[in-house]
């Protein structure tokens, strides 16, 4: 049985040929490097500009605070009352306090459930929240969700939703 020779060597003469080769490399760069400018940016990602529908550290121009008041002691962080139409709010509030979940739920409950919302909580809040519900009227017209988080001794409260513009 003959022995396949002829490609054996082809082969490890190819080896041996591209390992002897010699490499170049870059040749040194005279004088000191230099850095590349730094891109200008296209686009301002932040305006001077304060939007009317919007707050931080107090409560937005429209919003409906007798209907969402404040919870006594707590920070407000940023709000918002975007109309949606002639009849309609898109509101936000975030709020900071010291004040323990259930109290700070109980003092957003009393003036909604007064105006006529009925709560539906969910059987336990959503991972990472210390409570959580939802108030609706008008058939669910209106709807705000609430959720608060418990870090470190202190509560955040994000409420959001649709609600019916007050009579001016």
């Amino acid at each position: 049985m003959p022995r396949p020779i002829r490609p054996a060597l082809a082969a490890l003469l190819c080896a041996g040929l591209v390992a002897c080769a010699p490499t170049t490399a870059p040749g040194p760069t005279s004088g000191s490097p230099s850095a590349s400018p730094a891109p200008t940016p296209s686009e301002t990602l932040l305006t001077t500009e304060r939007d009317a529908d919007s707050a931080v550290g107090e409560l937005a121009a429209q919003f409906p605070a007798d209907l969402v008041p404040v919870p006594p002691g707590a920070q407000v962080l940023v709000s918002s009352a975007e109309p949606v139409d002639d009849a309609t709010l898109r509101i936000s509030l975030n709020v900071r306090t010291d004040q323990d979940a259930a109290g700070l739920l109980d003092a957003v409950r009393g003036p909604l459930v007064a105006a006529g919302f009925s709560e539906s909580a969910p059987p336990q809040p959503e991972a990472g929240l210390a409570a959580q519900t939802t108030f609706s009227r008008t058939e669910g017209a209106e709807l705000l969700v609430v959720g608060i988080l418990d870090r470190d001794g202190t509560r955040t409260m994000t409420l959001g939703g649709t609600v019916a513009r007050p009579a001016p």
